[in-house]
């Protein structure tokens, strides 16, 4: 072995030992390193032993290399030692970290244990949760079903002829029982007996012994003449402190409300300045300082009033306007030199406008605190609206509101028979401005005027109601909205609008007045010329005298000039009714169809539809009898129009109470008829029983429409609707292919419901009513709730249109589909 080799050998011999300079060495409390072995697994040698293995491996080297190359070699090796020392300090720092990462590690190990056992026992809650809550979704369900069923099965018992002559059989009984009774309370309340009697004198005085008996007979009446329950309306002073109360809860915005309006119109990046048109003359100066202090007091900023004053005379009206416009800069005032009355004074306040949008606002009437906010929000979800309305009630002159209109959606059958928009009204500026803003000459209806023709440039998607009461029009001596009456020649400059309206659009119709409403519109439509073929399709099964009726007065009482008649019987065995039938059949006088298979509603019109030859089809009941001879004038003319898809008759039960006037989704739980009960001679909320609309559907007990739009959607669903709501999922369909459905109270009939298929009134009838019930919310769900020819103020408890307990709004982002 050479000397280089030793030396490389004891090179590494004290380098695997951790050399240490002599001044570390020589302290008590170094740590020195075990020969061959990390320094962290064991502990450290003799220092004597370490020493002399030192001296040693000196002398060795000495006597290799000779002095001068021991003392390179050793301070070279002492270096190398302090380093290692160093490397060795720095690795039980290290060591030390890591016993602590190692004692966390220990730590997050449990931690997550016992968070994975939290997490687990916190899922399996959650599923437990999830699991009641479908059983409680479907318990509800199976609840609403059967609510469904008892109420038909309570209406079907209540309209029986049985039940009508029992209870009143059993009126004196009842008459008896019920004065002992209340007899018994009378003598411990005497406050309660001069109350009754003042009621029942009074009553008698005003209205007799006969309206007495009458009440008397009703369900639900005292002989103390308390007011029955009825489907009716609530009686005037009953419904304004209702709506008082309602207004209360849920008219106005609460604090957080208020805050959240504020912070989403703050965060607006770009605002819309809507401009608000006001006329004004000679306004009573109490009333219009209410009037621009309820525009002031706007959640919203951004807006201008363009106010101009029609050469008023009352100096009162003149200081207001000035005071404001000094106070506040948005105030604008123009001041018009002569008189020239409402549509010459709004086009003065009209040319100060410069927003987007402009806002009508009547001189002495007021705006609720969030009317603005709701109409910028609106804006903003829907840019390039060109029509906004909202909802709207009336104030009296101590600030009570009343007589709220809860008003549908766009609904453009029922503009056509009254200005339901009216107020709040928003339009585009540019589209007021490109119809030539307001026409002299229709003073009164002059807003209607303009709807109509600003209409004529919009589509359906391009109106929105926010369904939200916005607008308090103000009731003072003299004003439209106290006295419908008194401004007569509003109805002249509103039949010539309509009529124009009618002209300019290209179609042919009369416009004449509503006859049980005054004021208001009805509008006929011309048949083609030649007039199309009507097929009419009645189902049947036995009932030989509902039969005869129905198809004899069909043939008699109807003056339509090209009809037929297609008479599906379902499997009739009485010989009297095939005999009739057969009779009528030899005399060409209708067509028969046989089908024998179980009832199936929707089947056997479908059947017929396929085999019919009519350009309109009319589904009509077996149990129903023709009054009027042009009530099939009245549905073709409608069906007839290209944007129109079902059309519905009104309906009268025999003793004149009404049936049918139009399906409300969502009452119920599926769908009711609207203001059913009512009796004939009135004419519901706002007129809505006597007037021309459009309704989400009708009833398949008399319905019009054409044979394209019926072969469209494919007919009646006869899978899965053989029976019940069949009709409505038609024309819910029809709807939302882009048609109006429609109901005309101007075709009436006589419907004896129900009188030959009976009711749900079997185990069997009741599942498979219960499925159709469960077909429907599948297939239509939140739409059923949220119908746009409702409005979501009104009950879906009731069908006489009465306040909700608690309003539907809609969401942000929420679907009508399930």
């Amino acid at each position: 072995m050479t000397s280089i080799d030793q030396t490389a050998r004891w090179r590494e011999q004290y380098l695997s030992v951790a050399l240490i300079p002599p001044d570390v060495a020589a302290s008590k409390d170094a740590k020195l390193p075990d020969l061959g072995m990390p320094h962290y697994y064991r502990e450290p040698p003799d220092r004597g032993v370490l020493l002399m293995q030192r001296h040693e491996l000196l002398q060795l080297l000495s006597e290799v290399t000779g002095r001068d190359a021991r003392d390179a070699t050793g301070n070279q090796l002492r270096n190398w030692g302090r380093t290692l020392v160093a490397d060795h300090a720095r690795a039980r720092e290290q060591a030390v970290t890591i016993g602590g990462m190692r004692e966390d590690l220990r730590r997050l190990e449990s931690t997550a244990g016992e968070t994975a056992a939290n997490l687990a026992e916190k899922s399996a809650i959650l599923e437990e949760t999830q699991s009641c809550l479908r059983l409680t979704q479907a318990r509800l369900h199976e609840t609403e079903v059967a609510m469904v069923h008892w109420r038909t099965h309570f209406e079907s018992v209540a309209g029986s002829l049985s039940f009508r002559v029992g209870r009143r059989m059993t009126l004196p009984v009842r008459l008896i029982r019920g004065g002992v009774f209340r007899g018994w309370r009378f003598l411990r309340e005497p406050a309660l007996v001069r109350m009754r009697l003042a009621r029942l004198r009074a009553l008698l005085v005003r209205e007799g012994w006969r309206e007495v008996l009458r009440r008397l007979a009703q369900p639900g009446a005292s002989i103390f003449l308390e007011a029955p329950a009825s489907a009716a309306s609530p009686q005037p002073e009953q419904a304004r402190g209702e709506y008082a109360l309602w207004w209360q809860h849920h008219g106005r915005p609460d604090d957080a409300e208020r805050r959240r309006m504020v912070e989403w119109v703050g965060a607006m990046s770009n605002p819309p300045l809507l401009s608000v048109v006001m006329p004004v003359f000679n306004t009573d100066p109490a009333l219009l300082r209410q009037t621009l202090d309820s525009l002031r007091e706007q959640l919203y900023p951004h807006w201008e009033l363009c106010v101009a004053d029609d050469a008023s005379t009352r100096e009162g009206t003149r200081e207001v306007l000035t005071e404001f416009s000094q106070r506040d800069d948005r105030v604008r005032v123009i001041w018009r030199e002569c008189n020239g009355h409402i549509s010459a004074a709004s086009n003065s306040a009209l040319s100060l406008a410069r927003g987007d949008y402009v806002v009508l606002m009547d001189h002495d009437d007021l705006l609720t605190e969030d009317a603005l906010y709701w109409v910028a929000r609106t804006i903003d979800e829907r840019p390039g609206v060109g029509l906004i309305y909202s909802d709207e009630d009336k104030v009296d002159d101590r600030g009570h509101h009343y007589d709220p209109y809860f008003k549908p959606d766009w609904n453009p059958d029922l503009l056509g028979s009254q200005n339901y928009v009216n107020h709040l009204c928003v339009y585009r500026a540019d589209l007021v401005r490109r119809v030539g803003g307001f026409r002299e000459g229709f003073e009164g209806s002059q807003d209607y005027d303009l709807l109509l023709r600003v209409i004529e440039n919009l589509s359906a998607e391009s109106v929105v109601h926010i369904p939200r009461i916005l607008y308090h029009w103000r009731a003072v001596a003299g004003s439209e909205a106290l006295e419908a009456g008194v401004k007569d020649y509003a109805r002249d400059s509103a039949r010539r609008a309509l009529t124009e309206h009618l002209a300019r659009r290209g179609v042919q119709g009369e416009v004449m007045e509503a006859e049980e409403c005054p004021g208001m519109w009805r509008i006929r439509y011309a048949l083609p010329d030649p007039v199309p073929k009507v097929s009419v399709i009645v189902p049947t099964r036995n009932g030989l005298v509902l039969l005869t009726r129905c198809l004899e007065t069909l043939l008699h009482r109807t003056d339509y000039p090209d009809m037929e008649i297609l008479v599906v019987d379902n499997g009739s065995d009485d010989p009297a009714v095939l005999g009739y039938l057969s009779g009528l059949e030899r005399q060409g006088r209708i067509k028969v169809i046989r089908d024998d298979r179980p009832f199936n509603f929707s089947a056997l019109n479908n059947r017929a539809a396929a085999e019919a030859h009519g350009e309109v089809l009319v589904l009509l009941n077996n149990d129903v009898e023709i009054i009027q001879p042009d009530w099939l004038r009245e549905m073709v003319g409608h069906a007839m129009r290209p944007e129109i898809g079902a059309v519905g008759a009104r309906l009268w039960y025999p003793d004149d109470t009404l049936q049918h006037g139009g399906v409300v989704l969502g009452i119920g739980g599926v769908a009711g008829h609207a203001f059913k009960g009512l009796p004939r001679g009135r004419t519901g909320y706002f007129g809505r029983t006597s007037l021309i609309q459009n309704y989400s559907a009708v009833t398949a007990a008399c319905l019009a429409v054409r044979r394209e739009v019926f072969m469209e959607v494919g007919g009646l669903d006869e899978q899965h609707l053989a029976v019940a709501f069949n009709d409505i999922d038609f024309c819910i369909k029809v709807r939302d292919r882009g048609y109006r459905n429609l109901w005309t109270p101007y075709a009436e009939l006589y419907h004896h419901e129900s009188a030959t298929r009976g009711y749900e009134d079997t185990p069997e009838k009741q599942r498979r009513f219960a499925g159709e019930v469960r077909v429907m919310l599948d297939r239509w769900g939140q739409g059923l709730l949220h119908d746009p020819a409702y409005n979501p103020n009104l009950s879906l408890d009731r069908e006489d249109f009465a306040l909700a307990r608690m309003p539907r709004h809609l969401l942000p982002g929420q679907s009508l589909r399930p």
